[in-house]
């Protein structure tokens, strides 16, 4: 029997009714000779380091290097541990069993770094060793898995792929645990999260908003005169700026007293432009969200509904481009949208021209090519995968439709001896602009206008004159697009010029994780959403402030390193040498963060601790805690359903009690009870209750 693994239940699915595994069993489908199980994404991880015996943050246990890396599976919390999720181990016992009994097993997670490490991580953790293939597709078409299947590869061809991907696995645990547990030990309070790729995508952010509030606008002046032809009016600016007022007033009587204004030289160039290149996942998200508004994280989820429905290639690509092979299925594919409501009669159009091939190249083709639809009926849409769709097959129209012509005009003036410029544009053939009937937005000058017909030497009349007082403007905040674009080419953020060049196409993530990248910085409460701008909150501040210049918020180096694990999956650079630079970077930046002199940058209350007499009790939403990192008192807010009040907690703390407490609930029988909330000799909280009769009290936890 073989046995195949997809990535999730659906695409086992798929794969399962083309080889006829049609009979369901618990966990897994069978029938004709194979077995089609699933994960659910990752089942298998890095163990916290409690499984290498360091439990809590202490400084002394800094750096935490494994030498060896335990597997886990996915662990789930309750309470105040982790424990492993009883439904992946559930299926890591089917998953096992399976593998038990296979004659071999084929991989079918999802063809990229994430997906190999998926399956290898569940394969190391259950102690497998039967020999193995790999499906290796770019859709989920039956007509693509099937061919995949008859095509499979040896899983070894695959293995320089998983060492990038564990290699970016343990780097990721590595950076982030040492760099956030040495951030909370130098803070002293609270919990704080830094990451490899995370934080110096919070610099890019942090910094831009600091550069945009801190900028103090330049006020300058520029002549703008209305004149005109036939029934043509057009307006023109002036080549020079002016930085006072007066200067630019005694311009403008200069132009107003000439009267006229003479065309002094004309120049008009024909120009072909290039229709856009196919997308990528970066730049559909960055398109998706400076035209509708949609998150990163949004597209990408709506890209990989699409591409498990069948309808796209598969979304987390990185390239632009096709192979030669692949253009053989675009005129049917183009032919596939003839009946489609917006692009019917241009994809109609298209039989009578020779399609165009810029983005046919099979060397910046990577593991899967751009997106492109799969030409399977685009029936039974939402709206928002029906928008993304429609992107997706337009741009594919796009691509290999002809250039755009256009006619652009350069005219420039004089009135009085001072200089005035404009430019106009005429669409000669529209091209690939044809396929949205818009204009081409990206490249439009907004000081291109209508101009009529002019040759040099001409005289006009002033129709009006007028000075505009403009200011210079600093850079816009961060938006999801402009931010994806930063992480995408991270070396345009280095102002060293050795930097730069030694970093050129290295960007910061991937396609694939760029989008749960920016997620986790929402979560984290870093950043927050002002309409489509990214704006830091105080907290996201304090940890930029705090991290600024320090190793663990270069851009450069984590650009870098992305370039480096690439190298590792193309086998031109050695796993174990890169880890070992990981370690030295760690120990670096554990160094730097612990002697960072974190002052306050919040009025919550506190006091004394009662239990180390050292520390101070800082009062949280949710719990207070003592900042001594070798104390560790902890007393949570809510006690059997019940807030404590700040009061209350510092009734608690001063005193070792507080006073009577009305409306606690007991869990076991749902009853109100009132009661005292007392330290007992190991400082964890328990119940005193008054006894009336004797006028005293008597300790006990809550039932």
């Amino acid at each position: 029997m073989k046995v195949c693994i997809a990535e999730k239940p659906s695409v086992a699915k798929s794969i399962a009714a083309i080889l006829g595994a049609t009979s369901k069993k618990d966990g897994y489908m069978e029938g004709n000779g194979y077995a089609v199980t699933w994960a659910f994404g990752h089942l298998v991880g890095l163990a916290m380091p409690e499984a290498y015996g360091f439990t809590g943050f202490q400084r002394e246990n800094l750096p935490i290097l494994p030498k060896e890396f335990i597997l886990v599976p996915r662990q789930v919390k309750e309470g105040k541990e982790y424990k492993n999720d009883p439904g992946v181990m559930k299926q890591l016992k089917i998953i096992k069993e399976l593998f038990s009994k296979a004659d071999g097993i084929i991989i079918c997670t999802d063809a990229g770094r994430e997906g190999e490490l998926i399956h290898r991580y569940i394969y190391d953790y259950l102690g497998c060793t039967c020999p193995y293939q790999r499906l290796w597709i770019s859709s989920l078409t039956d007509k693509a898995i099937k061919e995949g299947f008859q095509n499979l590869r040896p899983g070894s061809d695959y293995d320089n792929l998983y060492l990038s991907a564990k290699a970016r696995s343990q780097a990721d645990w590595v950076v982030g645990l040492n760099a956030s547990q040495a951030l909370s030990i130098a803070a002293g309070r609270g919990s704080w999260s830094l990451g490899r790729v995370q934080t110096p995508t919070l610099a890019m952010i942090c910094s831009r908003y600091l550069e945009n509030k801190d900028f103090k606008p330049q006020t300058y002046f520029k002549l703008k005169l209305h004149t005109a032809k036939d029934a043509t009016t057009f307006a023109v600016l002036s080549v020079d700026k002016y930085d006072t007022r007066s200067t630019a007033d005694d311009a403008l009587q200069q132009v107003k007293a000439a009267g006229t204004v003479r065309v002094t030289g004309v120049e008009k160039k024909e120009v072909k432009q290039e229709p856009p290149l196919l997308y990528d996942l970066t730049t559909l998200q960055k398109e998706a969200n400076s035209r509708l508004g949609f998150s990163a994280d949004k597209t990408l989820n709506i890209s990989q509904a699409l591409y498990e429905a069948k309808k796209i290639s598969y979304p987390r690509t990185g390239s632009r481009y096709i192979s030669a092979d692949v253009l053989d299925e675009i005129p049917h594919l183009i032919a596939t949208l003839k009946n489609h409501p917006r692009f019917g009669i241009y994809a109609a159009s298209m039989d009578n021209i020779v399609l165009n091939i810029r983005c046919v190249d099979d060397k910046k083709v990577t593991d899967h090519h751009a997106l492109i639809i799969t030409g399977d009926p685009a029936d039974g849409l939402t709206g928002d995968e029906r928008t993304i769709y429609d992107m997706i097959a337009g741009r594919m129209l796009e691509s290999f439709s002809n250039r755009c012509t256009k006619e652009n005009t350069a005219v420039s003036l004089d009135a009085g001896g001072v200089h005035f410029v404009a430019k106009g544009s005429v669409t000669l053939l529209p091209g690939w602009l044809a396929v949205f009937n818009a204009t081409d937005e990206e490249a439009q000058d907004e000081d291109v206008i209508t101009l009529p017909v002019l040759a040099g030497g001409e005289m006009l009349p002033i129709c009006d004159a007028e000075a505009l007082e403009k200011q210079t403007k600093p850079r816009p905040l961060h938006t999801e697009a402009s931010l994806l674009s930063s992480m995408e080419s991270a070396d345009k953020e280095c102002t060293n010029e050795e930097e730069r060049e030694a970093m050129k196409d290295a960007g910061i993530g991937t396609p694939a994780t760029r989008a749960a990248i920016i997620e986790t910085l929402f979560a984290r409460e870093y950043v927050v959403r002002e309409k489509k701008a990214l704006v830091p909150t105080n907290k996201g501040l304090v940890v930029y402030l705090a991290v600024k210049d320090k190793k663990i918020a270069d851009v450069a180096m984590t650009g870098q390193w992305e370039h480096a694990l690439a190298k590792i999956g193309e086998g031109k650079m050695d796993a174990a040498t890169f880890h070992r630079s990981i370690e030295v970077y760690a120990s670096q930046i554990t160094t730097e963060l612990l002697g960072i002199a974190f002052e306050r940058q919040d009025d919550r209350p506190c006091c004394d601790c009662p239990k180390c007499k050292n520390g101070k009790v800082t009062f949280y939403p949710k719990v207070a805690k003592c900042n001594n990192e070798h104390c560790g008192l902890t007393v949570f807010r809510t006690i059997a359903k019940k807030d404590l009040t700040d009061t209350q907690f510092t009734a608690l703390l001063t005193n070792g009690k507080t006073g009577i407490i009305k409306g606690f609930t007991g869990s076991k029988t749902g009853k109100p009870f009132d009661a005292a909330v007392a330290f007992d000799a190991g400082y964890k909280t328990v119940f005193e209750f008054e006894d009336k009769n004797k006028g005293g009290g008597k300790k006990g936890k809550y039932k």
